[in-house]
């Protein structure tokens, strides 16, 4: 299986990728690629676009989005900002005081480009309600405290790492990313 160049500068989302990525040898750089506005595929298609130019190697960039069906969608690919801006407690807490609807639902897509070729887009999505925040594991600067996978009542930030993978849509999108690389070898 050939390199890829992970483009990203969050050291949590490259752990997570290396942790399901054994098989494929990845490799990291922190570029600047601009905060891109609009749709989740569009977002990383143009990213993973922009990132196989600027490096000439095969990238993949990664997008995740948090919505909660009482804001419409809100904050979807912007989930980043609120977390930096409130953090993930006080997020949830405005969602406490502005709704009885808790529902959210979390999507990954996983750009994928080759130097010269048209980006391809791979997502996967978990449905879930949006908690007070709690747990102290995985991803503790961004919302993994305050989001529950329907199914279960522990936030992402209560479980284990490989537990939290076959729920999360990280796990569903690296997973689909892990199937198009076998396709596309054969």
């Amino acid at each position: 299986m050939k390199s890829i160049l992970f483009i990203t500068g969050n050291p949590d989302k490259l752990r997570e990728f290396r942790e399901m990525l054994k098989d494929v040898t990845l490799e990291h750089k922190d570029v600047d690629l601009p905060e891109l506005q609009g749709e989740p595929e569009e977002i990383a298609k143009e990213k993973a676009k922009l990132a196989a130019k600027l490096t000439g190697q095969t990238c993949i960039v990664e997008d995740t989005c948090l919505s909660f069906d009482a804001w419409q969608g809100l904050p979807g690919p912007y989930i980043k900002h609120f977390i930096k801006k409130l953090g993930a407690a006080r997020t949830a807490e405005i969602l406490h005081a502005s709704s009885d609807n808790h529902k959210a639902r979390a999507m990954t897509t996983i750009g994928y480009c080759e130097p010269g070729k048209e980006p391809v887009c791979i997502a996967g999505m978990t449905e879930g309600k949006i908690l007070s925040a709690r747990g102290t594991k995985n991803f503790l600067k961004g919302w993994d405290q305050i989001f529950s996978p329907t199914g279960d009542q522990r936030t992402f930030a209560e479980m284990e790492p490989e537990e939290k993978h076959s729920f999360s849509q990280r796990g569903k999108a690296i997973n689909a990313f892990k199937r198009f690389l076998l396709q596309s070898d054969n």
